[in-house]
């Protein structure tokens, strides 16, 4: 996208989207069906929130491209949306790879934002590790502690240990879960009674408190 004498113009070609691939969608074609509006900036289009772009299309009586336009040109920029794209089996061979790390990119931002936000690492523990058997409890762990405190280089955060930083998750192997879904993305976990922070409680026998000990880090240079 350019803007263009305050005028948002596009520049996208539509095969780009629809026939070659795009980046935004792994180099594949993007399907209008797969693509959720999760949050507006403009109140007039509130309700476009939970349609796919397909959908939105339907409504007006246009092809999935032209929507895509028309609702970024609208909100100025300001949409947000989910991709409900991807492949099971790739994932749980990604996450056996010895050089794995867990993460979430999850934006807290848009009316319907992606579960990741609220739910990633109770997802890796309930349902990887405990119903699915992807990894081991132990295995899982590492894969979001040490593992990537390591790659990072933050070594004070790494492990348990007197001197580190009292970063703590105490939860439950046994009722450990997300809460969140895609109708509902902002349920709390089940199962995590108690976070500390930097030593301090975040999360007080399941209920938030009022501490912010959280901080901006920098990795080691060396």
């Amino acid at each position: 996208m350019v803007v263009d004498g305050g005028r948002i113009v596009s520049i996208v070609r539509e095969a780009d989207l629809e026939v070659t691939g795009s980046d935004g969608c792994h180099g594949v074609p993007v399907e209008g069906d797969t693509i959720e509006i999760s949050g507006v900036t403009g109140p007039a289009l509130a309700g476009e929130v939970g349609r796919t772009v397909r959908e939105s299309a339907d409504a007006r009586g246009e092809d999935p491209w032209t929507a895509a336009r028309r609702l970024l040109v609208e909100d100025r920029l300001g949409t947000s949306v989910l991709q409900h794209v991807g492949h099971e089996e790739n994932v749980r061979t990604i996450m056996r790879h010895r050089a794995h790390t867990g993460g979430s990119d999850g934006i807290l931002r848009g009316a319907k934002p992606h579960p990741r936000a609220y739910g990633t690492f109770p997802r890796y523990l309930g349902h990887y590790v405990r119903e699915a058997g992807v990894l081991s409890l132990e295995e899982c762990v590492a894969h979001l502690t040490a593992r990537p405190a390591v790659r990072l280089r933050l070594p004070d955060r790494e492990l348990v240990r007197e001197g580190y930083r009292a970063d703590l998750v105490l939860f439950d192997p046994d009722t450990v879960a997300s809460g969140a879904t895609f109708a509902e993305p902002s349920v709390l976990p089940a199962g995590i009674p108690y976070v500390l922070v930097d030593g301090r409680l975040a999360i007080d026998d399941g209920r938030r408190t009022d501490v912010s000990a959280g901080r901006a880090v920098r990795r080691s240079p060396v």
